[in-house]
């Protein structure tokens, strides 16, 4: 296997749900830390949503791998952010079988 190029830092995080005061709740992200990653466009689509052209992008986000448990080990419905930039995590798989990399499999939505 050849060696990834983590040469993006990436930050990672979680959903959260917080009181809204009123019997209810909203979501907000937490950061939980920061990943070096190697990232590669996979596919590319647009469609209509709510009258609108939104683009979506599908990633291929490598990350050292961290133990099962850990806070830092991505999983599905967290995401990556660069920036402004979002990536939703959607899977996650051992890239070797020595377990030293992980693939998240995300998605980039952008309004068109």
């Amino acid at each position: 296997m050849k060696q990834p190029n983590l040469n993006r830092k990436l930050v990672l995080e979680a959903p959260a749900r917080v009181s809204d005061g009123a019997g209810g709740f909203s979501e907000i992200w937490t950061a939980l830390g920061e990943l070096w990653a190697e990232m590669r466009a996979r596919t590319g689509r647009e469609r209509a949503e709510a009258g609108m052209p939104v683009s979506a992008v599908a990633y291929r986000i490598v990350v050292r791998a961290a133990p099962v448990g850990s806070a830092m080990r991505p999983t599905p419905e967290q995401r990556l952010r660069d920036g402004a930039r979002v990536f939703v995590i959607r899977a996650v798989a051992d890239v070797d079988a020595q377990g030293r990399f992980l693939t998240c499999f995300a998605d980039e939505e952008t309004a068109a």
